[in-house]
């Protein structure tokens, strides 16, 4: 990639440009933005055509700076490059790595290079240490783990709770050359959702109270015991994690908002707080399930012989869990075996990525497993989260495909919140009404990120406070002996 040019207003153009045509996720969280132009030889006008959206001059200035030449040229053979697809070329950027290697899905490469602009600037002092950082693919967690285990990783990230508790007891762990660490760093300040996900297009999930009973055959206190360790928690809340969850009942500015969409949300929102079924011993799990077939059996569900079926149609309660790793299997066959003892037929599907991500996209399944991480200051994209704009567009995240007027009303008020308090009232209210309409069966995360590196790597202490500064902060040491 020889040769340096700026970036260039037509740059800027260039890029909201193509990113609103071939991004689902750009076109809707900029899905406000009416026009963008060049009017002068260093600016650009942003026009758009929402008043009082306080966040959309400030993300107007997070999207990535696309290089219009580099993507309108050609490239070695001759051939022109289409932005619109695919692509084996390491494409041209302005940060301080370049791609120098590639071999499709194993490994990539970057190095550092001896020319970047930014490298003298203050913000970049005591960053970008590595010289060089390779990452490798694994198809199978385990063959990952025993990758680094023999020492060809450096450093990896745990998901698996039993497997932090009883693996990681090597003697590299024990004489110190492999660091363990626990951190809550990145959700001090990032709110999580981690759940199954019903497909509410679908009809056997449009009734709440279906959704409510799919929650009841989730056992979670059994299964974090029994595969987790205990290292497991509950997750309550579309914000979970952060002072965004809403807790107890609705009150101040956050009750005036939900009094004005009264008919328009479930009654329990101002009458009962929100908490999940608690499982964990064979009493507690018969009784989930008989509230489970009562809740069914309101949303015109009957159990005949050993099958649920529709009182009306015959239809048997039959889906798909669709997922794209194995490693998840694990966490949902329990509650597989929990919905089999009241008749329900529920079946794990796990595909390869590219046909689980073009499923996912044409929202083509009956339930899948996702994660939504929140920030502190959620805006646009709740709209691409939970707004009815986004359930029918292909590529958005609603992928519950919520369409709620009043889910609706309460995003606006978040994205035209005139102050803090205002939002973090409007943010509650959302989380209450999402909750309330058991739009998703919540599942678990630990709150923690836990990290295992080989000494070969240190990092500044202390780290970042909402973040681990990995790897751009980290350095290399002494190899391991």
């Amino acid at each position: 990639m020889a040769g340096r040019q700026p970036v260039t207003p037509d740059d800027v153009v260039f890029s909201m440009m193509m990113l609103k045509e071939h991004s689902a996720f750009y076109s809707g969280y900029y899905r406000h933005v009416a026009s963008v132009e060049k009017t002068g030889d260093r600016e650009v006008t942003f026009r758009f055509d929402e008043k009082n959206n306080k966040e959309l001059p400030s993300i107007v200035g997070d999207f990535p700076i696309l290089p219009k030449h580099w993507w309108e040229g050609t490239d070695a053979k001759g051939n022109k490059r289409d932005i619109s697809k695919t692509t084996l070329e390491p494409p041209m950027g302005s940060g301080p790595y370049k791609i120098a290697a590639i071999q499709p899905g194993q490994t990539i490469r970057y190095e550092l290079r001896d020319d970047y602009w930014g490298k003298d600037l203050p913000i970049n002092i005591g960053q970008y240490n590595l010289r060089a950082i390779n990452y490798t693919y694994f198809a199978d967690a385990d063959v990952e783990f025993e990758a680094f285990r023999a020492g060809t990783i450096d450093y990896r990230q745990e998901n698996s709770s039993s497997r932090w508790a009883t693996r990681y007891d090597f003697d590299a762990v024990k004489d110190g050359r492999v660091k363990k660490e626990a951190l809550p760093n990145e959700f001090r300040a990032t709110g999580i959702m981690q759940a199954m996900v019903p497909n509410t297009r679908r009809d056997m999930f449009k009734d709440a109270r279906v959704r409510e009973a799919l929650n009841y055959a989730f056992d979670f206190e059994d299964m974090n015991r029994s595969l987790a360790y205990g290292g497991l928690k509950r997750v309550d809340s579309f914000f979970w994690g952060t002072d965004l969850a809403s807790k107890g009942l609705p009150e101040g500015k956050e009750l005036a908002l939900l009094e004005k969409l009264k008919d328009k949300v479930p009654a329990e929102v101002f009458t009962t707080p929100y908490t999940n079924p608690v499982g964990g011993d064979p009493q507690k799990a018969r009784d989930n399930l008989r509230k489970a077939v009562e809740l069914f059996k309101q949303a015109g569900w009957e159990l005949k012989g050993t099958k649920m079926v529709n009182a009306k149609t015959g239809q048997p309660m039959s889906f798909e869990i669709l997922i794209n790793s194995s490693s998840l299997e694990r966490s949902i066959n329990p509650f597989v075996a929990s919905l089999k003892r009241i008749g329900v037929d529920a079946r794990i599907r796990t595909v390869d990525s590219s046909q689980y991500v073009n499923r996912v996209r044409s929202f083509d399944y009956d339930m899948i497993w996702s994660v939504w991480a929140e920030t502190m200051n959620p805006g646009n994209e709740q709209t691409e989260y939970w707004g009815s704009a986004s359930a029918n567009r292909q590529g958005s995240r609603n992928y519950a495909g919520i369409s709620d007027p009043a889910v609706d009303a309460l995003i606006a008020d978040i994205i035209q919140a005139p102050n803090r308090d205002d939002q973090v009232a409007a943010v509650h209210a959302l989380d209450r009404v999402l909750l309330a309409n058991h739009y998703v069966v919540p599942l678990f995360y630990s709150g923690e990120s836990k990290i295992a590196y080989w000494n070969r790597l240190s990092h500044p202490d202390p780290l970042p406070e909402y973040g681990l500064g990995f790897p751009s902060s980290w350095f290399a040491s002494q190899p391991a002996k």
